[in-house]
């Protein structure tokens, strides 16, 4: 299961994400996204636990949990369906079904 980790620590590493959430289970992976513009950690991440009842279990117990003055926002991550910043598109040219003259 994928579980989105939000308002963490903007220094918090990698591996402190995966300890604390591997007392729960088994960890695949963990993301913190990086901000490209100013090269900092965002306050956000991704971790992925391949047990439902484990990642069920980290979810429950982590989610508001305190960590140095900041409650932690853990639950199941949501795919976007749409970008909503230009109504589903990426960017550059639009392209359509029809041929363009």
């Amino acid at each position: 299961m994928n579980i989105f980790v939000g308002n963490m620590l903007r220094d918090m590493k990698k591996e402190e994400l995966q300890q604390l959430f591997s007392q729960y289970g088994e960890v695949d992976s963990v993301t913190i996204l990086i901000d490209r513009i100013r090269g900092e950690w965002k306050a956000f991440g991704f971790v992925d636990m391949p047990n439902l009842e484990d990642a069920n279990k980290a979810m429950k117990a982590l989610d508001g949990k305190d960590l140095q003055g900041k409650n932690l926002i853990v639950h199941e991550a949501r795919y976007r369906t749409k970008d909503r910043r230009n109504n589903g598109r990426r960017g550059g040219r639009r392209f359509t079904d029809e041929a363009e003259e």
